[in-house]
């Protein structure tokens, strides 16, 4: 017999609230399926404690009261994470700035600006006071900030310079992809050729817009995968990652508006990858010279 009572069903027991019922099985996690719902990885996160100062060397390019820039090395995560939660850069930036008297730990100051993937090396900023954070973020979204890459990708461009504007998204798949799809995000990365060799080519690659994974995704698209991309192309014994560094960010300081140019040396297994000319003149130093 249905009771008229919103939300609320009867049986041979008597009434019982539905949602009530519905309340205490949000509560405590009802399985699904026969198993226990696990908690999301968010979930996770919320539970731990703050990230901790670690002693993590550090190779710092730029720093003033305001910010700080960083040369990250292939293989460091940028931010702790449920699978990831010490040994990151944030942690060693904490270390640095509790040492320096820079940043109050606390207050979690070590603000990341520019975020690189696992296996991505080259310049993070990092901003001290959520200030300065906001500051550089409206400066982004104005398009004062630039962002140049150096990639090593398999094949020979054609033209040698260009942008590709393809629209991304998160793969319906596997989250952890990303894919040119045309609903997605408007995307565009700007790329020329420095240096071709046989099987491969030097490329600098601007950042127009900043999605995830862009230049990875992009260059595949257009047939030029990165070397050593497992997940947008294929593994190459000769460097375990993407031949992907973030070498230069060119940005107005957020406080007194002087531009800074900010540079990292490109790491030794991406320079191992590329030969020396007849004259023994590195290719790099006269590609990062243009």
């Amino acid at each position: 017999m249905a009771s008229d009572r919103p939300g609320s069903a009867s049986s041979g027991r008597g009434n019982r609230n539905f949602i009530g019922v519905l309340k205490r099985a949000i509560k405590y996690k009802m399985p699904e399926n026969g198993r226990s719902i696990q908690p999301k990885s968010a979930e996770l996160a919320s539970r731990r404690p703050p990230p901790e100062p670690e002693p993590i060397g550090l190779t710092v390019l730029y720093e003033d009261e305001h910010l700080i820039a960083v040369n990250k090395p292939p293989g460091m995560v940028v931010h702790p994470t449920y699978k990831n939660w010490s040994g990151t850069l944030l942690n060693g930036l904490l270390w640095h700035l509790r040492e320096s008297g820079t940043g109050r730990h606390g207050d979690l100051e070590a603000r990341i600006v520019t975020r690189l993937d696992k296996g991505t090396s080259g310049v993070v900023l990092v901003a001290v006071t959520a200030q300065i954070h906001t500051r550089i973020q409206r400066d982004t979204a104005a398009r004062r900030v630039r962002k140049q890459y150096l990639a090593i990708a398999r094949g020979t461009l054609e033209p040698v310079r260009g942008s590709i504007a393809l629209p991304l998204a998160r793969s319906a798949v596997d989250r952890r992809r990303v894919v040119v799809d045309p609903s997605g995000q408007e995307s565009r990365t700007d790329y020329e050729l420095l240096y071709q060799s046989r099987d491969m080519s030097l490329v600098r690659c601007e950042l127009v817009t900043g999605r995830t994974h862009q230049i990875r995704v992009h260059m595949a698209a257009r047939g030029w995968p990165l070397v050593g991309d497992v997940v947008y192309g294929v593994p190459d014994e000769r460097i375990p990652r993407q031949a992907l560094h973030a070498w230069r960010v060119t940005l107005p300081h957020p406080m007194s508006r002087q531009v800074l140019e900010l540079e990292a040396t490109p790491p030794a297994d991406m320079r191992s990858l590329l030969p020396t000319d007849a004259e023994e003149l590195d290719v790099w130093s006269r590609a990062l010279k243009r």
